[in-house]
C-alpha cells in the first residue's frame, strides 16, 4: 500500500532540509570570509554537524537505539520454515525373522481356537486335544512356508520433508526483561557517551583556538621584534659608512636579524600546524582556510564558585554511574540461568513423501528446559555483584577527580593572575628601557649592540607574558570543563 504524506508535512519536511543545507552552506562561507574572523562559537557550531568522533558517537546510539527495539520485540513468536533432504545409505527395512516365532505360533492358535468355535456350535463339544494338535501343526506348516524369508523395505533410501515451525517464548526466567534492560541501558550510555565526546571536542577546540590567538599575539608582536632590528641593522649600516662604529658592529646586527626572522618563520609554521589540528576537530578539510586573525587578550575572569553536587551534571561522572545500570541488570540475567525457560512449540506439514511413518499435518505442545546444574551460576552471579560494587566505586573516583579538577583549575587561575600582572609591569619596563636605549644610540651614547640585547630581552619577556596569558585561559578552560560546560569559555574569548 503506497502512503502518501500531507502537504503540510512535506513542506516542513522540505523546509528543515533547506535550513539545514542553508546552515552548511553559510558556515563554510564564514570560514572563506577575509574580511571577518571565525569565532569560537562558529566553531562550535561546526563540529556539531560535521566532527567525526561526534558522528561516531551518535552512529552508536543509532545502532544501540535499534537494538533496544528489537528486544522489546523479543516476546513474538518465531515462526521457522523447516525443511530438510535425507538420502540413507540402504532402504530402512524391518527384520521379520526376529518376530517369525511368534507370528507363527500366534496365527496357529488363532486357527486352532476358530476350528473349535465352530465345531462347538455344531456339536455342543469342544474339538479332542489330538484334533486340536493336528490342526495346530497343519497350520504351523502352512504359514511357516507362506512366511517371507527376507526383509521388507518400508521406504526409500531418500525422501523430503517441509513444514512452518511454530516457538512462541511463555516464561524464560526473566530473560527476556532483563535483555530489554540491558539493551535500555547501553542506550543510555550510549546517550551519555555522545555528550561526552561533544564536550571533550568543545574542550579541545577551545584550547586550540586559544593557541591560535596565541600564536597570532606572538606572530605580531615578533613582526614588530624584526621591523626593531631591521631598524637597527640599517642605523648600524650608516654609522659603519660614516666609520662611527667598527665593521663587526654591522655583522652583529645581521646575526640577530636572520635568528629573528628564522623564531618568525618557526611561529608561522605553528599556527599552520595549529590550524591543520582545528580543522580536524572541526571536520572539514584539512586545508580548508579557517579565518582566524584574533589575538589573546587578557581580562580577569571570576567566575562563579560551583554549587552543591554539581559534578553530577559533567557526563564524565554520568557515564561513570550508567555502568551501575549496567552492572545491576547483568546481576540479574545471571541469576535468570537458574529459572526454567518454557516454550509453545507447533509445527505445520506442508509436504511429506516416501516417508516410513506418516507424520500429522500439524501439532502443539509446551517445551520445558531447565537447567538442573550448571556450576557457573553461583560464580557469574558473584561476578555480577562484584561489577556493582567496582561501578559505584568508580562513580564515587569520578565525582572526585572533578572535584580535584575544579579547585586545581581554580587555584591555577589565581597563581597565573598574579604572574601575568608582574610579567605585564616588567614588559613595560623593558619597552621603556629599549626605548631609553634607542634613543641614546641616535645620541651616539650607546651601541647598536646595546639595542639588541635590550629589544631580545623585551621579546623574552613578552614571550612569558604571553605565555603565562594562554595558560590562564587554559586553565579557565579547565574550569569550565571540569563543571561539564566548556563552551562557556566563548563569553571570554572575544
Amino acid at each position: 500500500m503506497i502512503k502518501t504524506l500531507p502537504l503540510d508535512l512535506i513542506a516542513k519536511k522540505q523546509g528543515n532540509f533547506l535550513a539545514c543545507l542553508l546552515f552548511c552552506s553559510l558556515s563554510f562561507f564564514c570560514l572563506n570570509l577575509n574580511a571577518q574572523s571565525t569565532s569560537l562559537q562558529n566553531c562550535f557550531d561546526l563540529a556539531v554537524q560535521h566532527n567525526m568522533t561526534i558522528r561516531q558517537a551518535r552512529s552508536a546510539l543509532l545502532s544501540g537505539q535499534y537494538n533496544l527495539q528489537a528486544e522489546k520485540k523479543s516476546y513474538l513468536p518465531k515462526v521457522d520454515l523447516l525443511s530438510s533432504y535425507t538420502y540413507l545409505s540402504s532402504p530402512l527395512t524391518i527384520n521379520l525373522q526376529t518376530v517369525k516365532d511368534g507370528v507363527v505360533n500366534g496365527s496357529s492358535s488363532q486357527s486352532v481356537n476358530a476350528a473349535n468355535e465352530v465345531f462347538k456350535e455344531i456339536t455342543g463339544n469342544n474339538l479332542s486335544q489330538a484334533a486340536q494338535d493336528r490342526i495346530f501343526n497343519t497350520s504351523k506348516n502352512i504359514i511357516g512356508a507362506i512366511y517371507p524369508d527376507y526383509n521388507p523395505e518400508l521406504s526409500k533410501q531418500s525422501y523430503f520433508v517441509a513444514g512452518l515451525g511454530l516457538r512462541q517464548p511463555i516464561f524464560l526466567g526473566n530473560k527476556l526483561d532483563a535483555a530489554t534492560n540491558l539493551a535500555q541501558s547501553l542506550v543510555n550510555t550510549a546517550s551519555i557517551n555522545v555528550n561526552l565526546v561533544s564536550k571533550e571536542v568543545d574542550f579541545l577546540i577551545s584550547l586550540q583556538y586559544m593557541r591560535i590567538l596565541y600564536l597570532n599575539t606572538v606572530l605580531n608582536n615578533q613582526q614588530l621584534i624584526v621591523n626593531a632590528l631591521e631598524k637597527n641593522k640599517n642605523y648600524a649600516e650608516e654609522l659603519v659608512k660614516n666609520q662611527i662604529l667598527p665593521p663587526y658592529q654591522k655583522s652583529w646586527t645581521n646575526v640577530v636579524l636572520m635568528q629573528a626572522n628564522a623564531r618568525f618563520n618557526s611561529i608561522k609554521l605553528d599556527k599552520q600546524n595549529a590550524h591543520v589540528e582545528l580543522n580536524k576537530l572541526l571536520g572539514v578539510g584539512l586545508d580548508s582556510n579557517v579565518v582566524i586573525t584574533d589575538t589573546l587578550k587578557y581580562i580577569t575572569v571570576n567566575p562563579v564558585l560551583p554549587q552543591g553536587d554539581f559534578w553530577t551534571d559533567n557526563p564524565i561522572y554520568q557515564l561513570a554511574g550508567s555502568k551501575i545500570s549496567y552492572a545491576k541488570t547483568a546481576e540479574k540475567i545471571s541469576k535468570s540461568f537458574a529459572l526454567p525457560n518454557i516454550f509453545a512449540v507447533g509445527n505445520y506439514n506442508l509436504y511429506q513423501r516416501d516417508l516410513p511413518v506418516t507424520i500429522p499435518d500439524w501439532f502443539v505442545g509446551i517445551e520445558l528446559q531447565w537447567s538442573l546444574f550448571n556450576g557457573q551460576t553461583r560464580k557469574r552471579t558473584l561476578a555480577a555483584r562484584q561489577l556493582i560494587d567496582e561501578a559505584k566505586l568508580g562513580e564515587e573516583n569520578a565525582g572526585q577527580a572533578l572535584q580535584v579538577l575544579s579547585k586545581v583549575s581554580r587555584n591555577k587561575m589565581i597563581s597565573l593572575q598574579n604572574e601575568v600582572m608582574v610579567l605585564d609591569n616588567a614588559r613595560k619596563e623593558a619597552h621603556t628601557t629599549t626605548r631609553l636605549i634607542t634613543k641614546r644610540m641616535e645620541n651616539q651614547l650607546s651601541s647598536p649592540k646595546d639595542v639588541n640585547d635590550a629589544v631580545l630581552i623585551e621579546e623574552e619577556i613578552d614571550k612569558a607574558y604571553q605565555a603565562a596569558v594562554l595558560g590562564y585561559y587554559l586553565a579557565l578552560a579547565e574550569y569550565f570543563n571540569s563543571l561539564g560546560n566548556p563552551k562557556q569559555i566563548a563569553q571570554f574569548i572575544k
